[in-house]
This record gives structure tokens, C-alpha cells and sequence, in this order.
């Protein structure tokens, strides 16, 4: 009888491989990778709004007129450290992110948020404070910025966040009806209020974990948290991109794992589920919400003030039933 092949013995403390990875290349960068990719005959595919797409043994591999590369697949980590860092980039920092960011994987809290942009549903803060045993776990575990996670994987790494001892995790939002209520009064601003429930999950989350300092992934280019927090003895520190540190990325899985819940809730008040995002398809869905439960509904499902749900309500002649403001025009400045 003939026996197949032993399947390798995998060890359970070997950090998982980054199957997906994105960086910002110039224009120089990307030309040149292209022509790298070219001259090693990888299968090239064509992308919308891609300079080139190129198919390799195990890896794909995109580069965006903006400037964004993205590599996903099996050998993504094997090209990163192969082809593009001594080929392209000229510098080796792939997996040296506690050599490069030691402050990383120092006990601290992460900030982050989900829904801002999404019409249905409400906006969503979460603060998670860990200890560098916790983020190394994490780091093992492929937790990661939520953007670049399916919502069936967050749902998982929002099991394993929540479920490490030692941590504190917190969310703040506010239910559509009453998101909608504060969101409707005269010099209402959506980053002031995002601000406000930051505030909320981060003395929330210090309240049960104390630590020096936390990371906010910045949406506002004006300290608004400050405006609700004080704590001399507590360093908040703000940047771009922040989900690259581990902390921050494992707020940014609690935020979304949240907010896809709370969205099948309100799908199943729909009675389908409801797309994220704004797409044309959220349109199809907010004006369909219109005619089924009546346009004073909208508001448990949409954001109001949002321009989509003014341009559905008009479009739907609704405007007397449920008269939202006009919002304002876009003006270019040349």
C-alpha cells in the first residue's frame, strides 16, 4: 500500500507570514520595479487604475498610478525580502519593526475608529491597551490593520484580542437614532463628536489598565481629543498611518468587529444585508429602505447628514416627509 507524503511538522510559536502587503512607492521606484518584473518574465494582468499587475510563482504583485504597491499571496514575504528591498527600496526593514519602532512593543494604548465613511451604520472608537507580551502574541497571530483583513477574520482576531488576559479593550458609539439627533444640531461636526467617544474608550480603557501613552491613528489635523481628555501624567501622541503599530492595528480590528456587528443587527431589521461603504449599491439600498419602511425611518439604518441620503431623498421626491438640509457645494480651488 503506498503511503503519501508526511505533511511538514508545524510549530505552533513560528510567526504566520504576511500574505498581503502594501508601501508607497515614487514614480522612479515603480518604473523600475516594472521593468525588474518585466525582465524575470512574470505573466503580466491588467488592474483598474494600475500602472502594471504582474503574476508570480505564488504572488501577485500591484503598482498603482498613485504610487501604492500591493503584494498578496504565499511568497509575498519572500519577494518583499528577495526582489523588492534589495532590488527597489535598498534597504532591508522588512520584520525589523521592533528594531526600527522599539516604542511599538512598549506597554501603551492604540486608538482607532471604524464607520466614519461607511453611510449606514455608526461611527465607532475602540481603545486597546496591552504590554509587549500581548503585542508579541499579536504580532504572531497576523493582527493587523483591519483594512486589509476580510470582516470574517476580524471577527476572529477580535476573539483573540479580546480574549488575551492582562489587556483593556473599550468601544464608544452612539446608536443611529441618537447619532443622528447629535449630528443634526447646528454646529454639529462629525470630527468633534469622533473625538468625544475617543475620549470615552481611552479614560474607559486606562480606568482598568494604566499605562504612559498611547498612539492615535489622526483624523484631524487639530488636537480634538484634547478638547476631552485631560490627563497631564498621560502622553497622547497622534500620527498618520498608525495602524502600522501593532496596538493601534488590534483598535483598529475592535472598531471594525463592532461595527460589523452592529450591522447585522440592522440588516436583519433590513431584511438583507447591507453594503458597506458608499457605493452605488448603498444608494440601491437607501432608497429601497425609503420605499419599504417610509423615509422618517432612515435614520435607524443611515447617516443623515451624509450627502447620499439628502441626493436619495431628493431623488425619491421625499424631501417634505423628511426635509434634510441640502448639503453644500464642493468648490475647487484652482
Amino acid at each position: 500500500m503506498a503511503r503519501g507524503k508526511k505533511k511538514p511538522v508545524v510549530d505552533p510559536d513560528e510567526p504566520k507570514k504576511k500574505t498581503m502587503y502594501t508601501h508607497k512607492l515614487s514614480p522612479e521606484q515603480l518604473d523600475k520595479l516594472q521593468h525588474i518584473l518585466e525582465m524575470k518574465m512574470w505573466e503580466p494582468y491588467e488592474v483598474e487604475y494600475a500602472q502594471f499587475g504582474f503574476k508570480g510563482n505564488k504572488v501577485n504583485v500591484v503598482g498603482y498610478k498613485s504610487g501604492k504597491l500591493v503584494v498578496q499571496g504565499k511568497d509575498t514575504e519572500e519577494f518583499i525580502i528577495n526582489t523588492l528591498e534589495p532590488e527597489v527600496l535598498g534597504e532591508a526593514k522588512f520584520g525589523y519593526d521592533e528594531v526600527y519602532h522599539p516604542e511599538w512593543f512598549e506597554s501603551h494604548a492604540g486608538m482607532d475608529e471604524s464607520g466614519k465613511g461607511d453611510l449606514f451604520g455608526p461611527v465607532v472608537t475602540a481603545c486597546v491597551i496591552a504590554d509587549k507580551v500581548h503585542i508579541d502574541r499579536w504580532v504572531k497571530d497576523g493582527i493587523r490593520d483591519s483594512k486589509t483583513i476580510t470582516d470574517a477574520r476580524i471577527m476572529k482576531l477580535d476573539k483573540i484580542i479580546r480574549g488575551t488576559k492582562g489587556v483593556s479593550v473599550e468601544t464608544c458609539f452612539c446608536g443611529m437614532p441618537k447619532y443622528n439627533q447629535l449630528m443634526s444640531k447646528p454646529r454639529a461636526n462629525l470630527n468633534l463628536l469622533l473625538a468625544w467617544q475617543h475620549a470615552i474608550s481611552l479614560k474607559a480603557a486606562l480606568a482598568k489598565k494604566r499605562v504612559p501613552w498611547g498612539m492615535l491613528d489622526q483624523f484631524s489635523k487639530q488636537d480634538l481629543v484634547g478638547r476631552y481628555f485631560k490627563d497631564p501624567k498621560f502622553d497622547l501622541r497622534m500620527q498618520t498611518k498608525a495602524e502600522a503599530d501593532p496596538v493601534v492595528a488590534a483598535a483598529s480590528v475592535v472598531a471594525r468587529a463592532e461595527y460589523v456587528r452592529y450591522m447585522d443587527s440592522l440588516s436583519k431589521k433590513f431584511g438583507d444585508t447591507l453594503s458597506k461603504g458608499a457605493s452605488a449599491k448603498v444608494k440601491e439600498q437607501a432608497t429601497e429602505i425609503l420605499h419599504k419602511f417610509g423615509p422618517e425611518r432612515l435614520g435607524e439604518f443611515a447617516k443623515l447628514h451624509f450627502k447620499t441620503s439628502y441626493q436619495v431623498v431628493e431623488a425619491a421626491g421625499m424631501l417634505d416627509r423628511l426635509p434634510l438640509k441640502k448639503p453644500k457645494e464642493t468648490v475647487f480651488k484652482r
